[in-house]
């Protein structure tokens, strides 16, 4: 866990203290090959040590293949989904230029049948055109058609996609707000396409500016330097890092260790600054 997922953290956390809400704790561990061992552990302590708990879980989708499963079958009833053989090279070569945040645009190749039938087939949704615009807590009105192209909802290999799986979890665990990074607004039309198809209720959606280094490069697990796990081990409070994050989030007039708790009087999901916060590595 570091700085960008904290800020994100408490963020999710006062919104639903305010509104007197649950928080459901989710392990999203579906590409088992990518899962660092211990890092769920990891991530539990960190929150905890943050002062950051929550109401419901930890549930872990590598334990919900059977529902996606289910998920699944229930598009492909309503022609939702189609096997799709393309490799990426193939559609990178004949797909239109990238897209924004979006990505590469699948151009339907397989939408009439597989093209390459020889090949285990992934499984991709037919999103429609436009795609679904939505009002964003943070962002306000994302309009229709921002994205575009079928999106795959299960790889060839058989592991599940993001958007499938949490489209998923958050209507059968009853989400009724999602607060995340604004890396993931571009996800959410497509998400929304699924809960569409699938005739779920959607939830609202707030994406919020992202944690940064001195370079201005997004934070991740390669800037082990600035981790939580790291800022304690050197000796920071649980409090001043939350004292940093809050004044990040416009919070507080300066970076005043302080605990969760004290700030949910004050919180404003509206006043959070629009630009993306930069975390000096030197403190």
């Amino acid at each position: 866990m570091h700085p960008g997922h904290a800020r994100t953290a408490l963020v999710t956390w006062l919104r639903a203290r305010q509104a007197r809400g649950n928080i459901v704790m989710r392990i999203e561990d579906i590409d088992g090959p990518r899962v660092v061992e211990g890092s769920t552990d990891g991530i539990l302590v960190d929150h905890e040590w943050l002062g950051l708990d929550w109401d419901e879980g930890p549930t872990f989708q590598s334990s919900r293949f059977d529902v996606y499963e289910t998920a699944l079958e229930a598009l492909q009833a309503g022609g939702f989904v189609y096997p799709c053989t393309c490799s990426r090279k193939e559609i990178a070569k004949v797909a239109s230029a990238p897209h924004g945040d979006a990505g590469v645009r699948y151009p339907g190749t397989c939408r009439n049948g597989p093209t390459k039938p020889d090949r285990p087939p992934s499984y991709r949704f037919r999103l429609r055109d436009p795609a679904p615009g939505f009002e964003d807590g943070f962002h306000g009105r994302v309009p229709e058609g921002q994205v575009g192209g079928d999106f795959v909802v299960r790889r060839a290999d058989g592991v599940w996609a993001y958007q499938l799986a949490v489209a998923v979890d958050d209507a059968q665990m009853g989400i009724t707000e999602v607060i995340r990074g604004d890396d993931l607004l571009m996800s959410t039309p497509r998400q929304i396409g699924i809960y569409e198809a699938l005739g779920w209720n959607i939830p609202h959606f707030a994406h919020v500016p992202l944690v940064t280094d001195d370079a201005g490069t997004r934070l991740s697990k390669r800037h082990a330097s600035v981790t939580i796990e790291a800022l304690r081990a050197a000796g920071r409070s649980a409090e001043w890092v939350i004292g940093q994050l809050a004044w990040s989030l416009g919070i507080t007039a300066s970076p005043t260790p302080i605990r969760p708790d004290e700030l949910v009087s004050r919180f404003e999901l509206g006043t959070i600054p629009r630009a993306t916060f930069t975390w000096r590595t030197g403190g």
